[in-house]
């Protein structure tokens, strides 16, 4: 887990840095030998009686590589192949949050160290790899899905293609697409035998044109360059809050997995261009919106 401590980097003047460098240098897999030695240094203390340095540099190395792999796999965005490229990959195979996937290590990892049976570390590797094979599988019914539903309603050459699972399950997961300058949001249901889909028709939103506004700032603005930050930040799903319209929202993440309301997003204030931009979060959850995606998660209508 010491590559999460990138969450320390934060500033309180510039509310996007935080962002910007979670899941940034220290989850890439050039980081990797420096990470497990950060690691090894900081627990030689302990260890230095029990095992070497090399063997403990060796274990912790091979710990401190499951991390960025691991975050890849799911849909927030992981800077792997820093320095070399600031792409963030995420491959959409698990929520970012699974209690199953957690809780089940958690008892291997128990079983292991209490009774030093080795056999549940090997079967903790086997879930680890199957469990994620399983979330890839169920992401390419989703892409298949959210395809053949833009083509239905005849949006032919529809871009991005997109399947995210939304929180805690591999059931329940959020379409996307773009086309015509807006993008398409759906959630979709899949059975755990991926033999059955259901639909949940969701809402549309226009496609923020970024351009559009730095045109409006001069280029070396704090606000254009912010602009431009969660931009790459958000992959380019970004669409102006339903209820809030100086809010630009990332696209990618709502409570709701039909819904355009995003979790966090940008307030843009033209006036205001050499400001840095706030942050706001939207994570407060009704009731209604509780039961709705509970039912949606066991595949049932309202």
């Amino acid at each position: 887990m010491l590559a999460d401590a990138d969450v320390l980097i934060s500033s309180e003047s510039d509310p996007l840095l935080a962002l910007e460098y979670h899941r940034h240098f220290t989850h890439s897999l050039f980081f990797i030998p420096i990470g497990g030695l950060i690691a090894t240094s900081l627990l030689w203390f302990f260890l230095r009686r029990r095992i070497g340095f090399v063997q403990a540099y060796l274990f912790a190395t091979l710990g401190y590589a499951t991390s960025g792999l691991l975050d890849a796999c799911t849909s927030y965005g992981t800077q792997l192949l820093w320095p070399f490229s600031s792409d963030r990959i995420a491959w959409n195979f698990i929520s970012i949050i699974d209690p199953v996937f957690t809780g089940t290590l958690i008892v291997f990892l128990i079983v292991a160290y209490i009774w030093k049976v080795s056999g549940a570390c090997r079967m903790a590797l086997v879930f680890v790899v199957g469990y994620l094979m399983f979330g890839a599988s169920q992401n390419e019914v989703v892409i298949q899905t959210v395809r053949a539903l833009s083509i239905e309603r005849g949006h032919f050459g529809a871009k991005r293609l997109t399947a995210k699972p939304s929180i805690g399950n591999l059931a329940l997961w959020r379409g996307m697409y773009e086309y015509d300058g807006y993008i398409y949001v759906d959630a979709i249901r899949v059975s755990y035998l991926g033999t059955e889909t259901r639909i949940y028709e969701g809402e549309r939103a226009l496609k923020v044109d970024v351009e559009a506004l730095k045109e409006q700032l001069s280029q070396d603005s704090v606000l254009a360059r912010d602009l431009e930050r969660f931009a790459r930040f958000s992959d380019g799903y970004l669409a102006r809050h339903p209820e809030q319209s100086d809010i630009i929202g990332d696209a990618r993440y709502a409570v709701l997995p039909d819904s355009i309301n995003p979790l966090w997003g940008i307030e843009v204030d033209l006036e205001k261009p050499d400001m840095h931009t706030p942050f706001h979060t939207f994570r407060d959850v009704d009731q209604e919106e509780r039961d709705r995606l509970t039912l949606m998660i066991k595949g049932k209508s309202e």
